[in-house]
């Protein structure tokens, strides 16, 4: 086809001469206590007038001050006004940036009356009729907001008015001329999108393409309107042609629009121009705000508006995403949520699309330096910002061209000839057939289409830049890009976290558990072990009131004992001297004479062997044996278990003479008249009869010599005899020395037993037989 020889430009020139009489105005906005946000001051206007009364702007405060700017100290917002028509130029689409910062209101040189907050916040507007400089215009906006609130001062504003003088001598100068590409792109990051968003980037663009309604959200008002910005300059020519983005009912740019009709190959503005770029998906029924207060939400849910592309700081709008979005993308989360079912469809990559989008984000990851986010690390081409909008741009060229050529296909089915030979079947198949289908719906393919050649294709050729069908590289890049999309290793590492907090955590309550286990073990030892304390305690004070109980009753038995004996004693006392007057008064000669004769027969030869030992010790062995006697008896008072002093001997005798010398003489032994009781025989013999046994029975009678044969009981002078054993009885009535003595070593107690007869008695008794001989 033929070349034309006048190239043009894409931008109408009506629109270009319209724009050429704004000129850009300064403003500041406070923020007041009680009234909100309001404009406080113009500057670029004539005295008087109030361009905001003038074209409407009454949003123009809340869109200057964003929700959550009051949280930093120095935060920008991007926002797009609607000027009306004047007689001069048509309505058209103004863009404003803001940059907000606050301060503490103490340190004010001259505080007013009407601050009555703690700090004070202010928004620096600088408003012109592209956004295409903001770039350059954020750094100088950023250095005069800081310089003014440095000087504590708000009411000196002569830096902000030369600021504005010096913005408007740039644009007489020509020096922000349209057409300039120059810086047109500062402050706008391809490289941090495309690492944040990866193969999500290519959805969102052909999501742009589709005009649905898309919706931003984000807490940081800056990085929320650049992302839309740097979305928008993806498409080549567009950040020049955003007139009509303002409001839906603006539609300059189509009616300005003229086909171009040449092309000059060596110069890209004719190229895009030719091809039909900008595809403008702002036109009628279309909007555009970088940030959109909730003031405006009517604007957004109005008839009239059928697609837009907004961004919000307030979380209000995630609470009726469905009513306000098709597709919401939030910032803060990194997440894309396409509400829209047919839209979800459309925006499925095919197998090209996400080859050549993941060649794009293996680039920029391979060249990523965190230090220099918007330059690769290698300083070279590859990976750096022109690198990725020249491979978006050359995407758009061969996604038309596939277009135009499918359009030809279908014009030209039953034709052959009127076929590529080196282009096989549909090319458009690449990108998606649901994505054309839904893209030649929209109010942009339909400009673009009416306003293009039928043949682009001629022009470029109508190929995917990565066609072809799944390799297995595509599945090995595919494989790799998942998994570092899962972040694996920081899972891992996230995981590994959570292990070492939950096993230290177990552990601690593990130890918890042992140690309360252990208390609760010592303290129930402790409780056993004063349990058993208490009990024992208690045993032992029953015991001992047991045996304090035991004691009285033994000591009230002995005393009852001792009260009984004391009687018995006293009856066989009287007893046994009745017994001796009798034996005594009636006939003693006569058996005194038959004990001699019996003696002399050699009966009695037993009985007088041991007579002729000296009295005292017959007397002190009488007294032992029939204490001995007592004692095994259990005759003892208050526990004295020893022999004592004087002992009982309840002997009725008949005493031979002893001679002065000691000699042995005439002995006569008792007679069978004389016997002993059976409590007193078991007395002397120590037979084991118990003294509560003999004691508690003083009215037994003694046995008479019938009922006792002579070989058991016998009674001498000389001693008392048990059986056939023989015991000397010392009768002198006198203990000696050596005795008492012995038996005060041994422990015997100094005190005489309540039932005995003392030695005072042998000693009558004595005299009483010298008497009666």
């Amino acid at each position: 086809m033929s070349v034309p020889p006048t190239p043009i430009s894409g931008t109408p020139p009506a629109q270009s001469g319209s724009r050429q009489h704004f000129i850009p105005l300064v403003s500041v906005v406070d923020f007041h206590h009680a009234r909100g946000p309001e404009v406080e001051r113009w500057f670029g206007v004539e005295e008087g007038r109030d361009p905001a009364v003038e074209y409407d702007w009454g949003l123009l405060p809340f869109m200057a001050l964003s929700d959550g700017a009051h949280a930093l100290t120095e935060d920008f917002s991007y926002f797009t006004l609607l000027r009306p028509a004047t007689e001069e130029a048509p309505a058209t689409s103004l863009f404003g940036i803001s940059c907000t910062r606050q301060m503490d209101a103490s340190q004010l040189i001259n505080r007013p009356a009407e601050v009555t907050r703690s700090t004070v916040q202010k928004a620096v507007v600088v408003i012109a009729d592209s956004p295409q400089y903001f770039g350059m215009l954020r750094e100088r906006l950023s250095v005069v907001a800081k310089a003014w609130f440095a000087q504590r001062e708000f009411t000196d504003t002569e830096i902000l008015k030369r600021f504005q003088e010096s913005l408007a001598d740039e644009k007489e100068r020509g020096m922000m001329n349209e057409d300039e590409d120059r810086d047109q792109y500062l402050g706008l990051s391809l490289r941090e999108m495309v690492r944040e968003f990866k193969w999500q980037t290519l959805v969102l663009l052909k999501c742009c393409l589709l005009q649905p309604k898309m919706l931003f959200f984000g807490t940081r008002c800056e990085r929320l309107c650049l992302t839309q910005f740097s979305l928008v300059s993806l498409i080549p020519g567009l950040l020049r042609n955003l007139q009509d983005s303002a409001g839906p009912e603006l539609d300059n740019y189509e009616k300005n629009l003229q086909q171009p009709t040449s092309l000059r190959t060596s110069d890209r503005n004719s190229l895009l121009a030719y091809m039909g770029l900008p595809l403008q998906i702002f036109g009628k029924g279309s909007l555009y705000g970088p940030y959109t207060p909730l003031q405006q939400l009517d604007i957004l849910a109005d008839f009239g508006t059928k697609s837009y592309i907004v961004g919000s700081t307030n979380s209000l709008l995630l609470q009726q995403k469905d009513r306000y979005s098709d597709i919401l993308i939030n910032l803060d989360e990194g997440t894309i949520n396409i509400t829209s079912t047919s839209l979800k469809a459309a925006l499925q990559l095919s197998t090209p699309d996400r080859r050549w989008i993941d060649f794009i984000t293996q680039n920029v990851n391979d060249t990523w330096d965190d230090a220099n986010p918007g330059r690769p690390k290698t300083m070279g081409y590859v990976g750096s910002e022109e690198f990725i909008r020249v491979q978006f741009e050359e995407y758009l060229l061969s996604l038309i061209s596939s277009v135009k050529y499918h359009n030809h296909l279908a014009k030209h089915a039953n034709n052959p000839k009127m076929l590529l030979p080196h282009i096989e079947g549909d090319p458009s198949h690449d990108f998606g057939q649901d994505f054309v289908e839904a893209w030649s719906r929209t109010e942009n393919y339909r400009i673009w289409n009416t306003h293009t050649d039928s043949h682009l294709f001629d022009i470029v050729e109508p190929k995917h830049p990565c066609a072809g069908g799944l390799t297995i590289e595509d599945v090995q890049r595919r494989i790799t890009q998942q998994v570092q999309e899962m972040h694996w290793d920081e899972k891992l590492a996230q995981g590994k976290e959570a292990l070492g907090r939950n096993l230290a955590a177990g552990k601690e309550k593990a130890s918890s558990i042992f140690n309360k286990l252990y208390a609760d073990m010592e303290a129930m030892r402790e409780a056993q072990r004063k349990k058993a304390e208490e009990a024992k305690k208690e045993s032992e004070q029953q015991e001992k009131a047991e045996k304090e109980k035991n004691a009285e009753a033994e000591r009230q038995q002995q005393q009852s004992m001792g009260s009984k004996a004391g009687a018995f004693v006293n009856s066989w006392t009287s007893w046994a001297g009745e017994k001796r007057r009798k034996a005594w008064g009636g006939g003693g000669s006569d058996n005194g004479a038959a004990s001699a004769n019996n003696g002399s027969n050699g009966g009695g030869g037993g009985w007088t062997s041991g007579w002729g030992k000296s009295k005292s010790n017959r007397l002190s062995q009488m007294s032992t044996a029939s204490g001995d006697a007592m004692l095994s008896s259990g005759g003892e008072k208050e526990g004295r278990a020893s022999t004592s002093s004087s002992r009982t001997v309840p002997i009725t005798a008949s005493y031979s003479r002893l001679p002065d010398d000691g000699q042995e003489s005439e002995r006569k032994p008792l007679n069978r008249g004389s016997v002993v009781s059976e409590s007193s025989r078991s007395s002397i013999t120590g037979e084991g009869t118990e003294s509560s046994s003999v004691l508690s029975s003083p009215r037994r009678r003694p046995l008479s010599s019938e009922t006792i044969p002579e070989s058991e009981v016998a009674v001498g002078i000389d001693g008392v005899v048990a059986g056939d054993e023989k015991k000397p009885v010392d009768i002198s009535g006198t203990r000696e020395k050596g005795n008492r003595e012995e038996e005060e070593k041994e422990g015997e107690p100094k005190t005489p037993l309540p039932v005995t007869v003392a030695a005072d008695e042998a000693a009558k008794v004595q005299s009483v037989w010298d008497s009666e001989r």
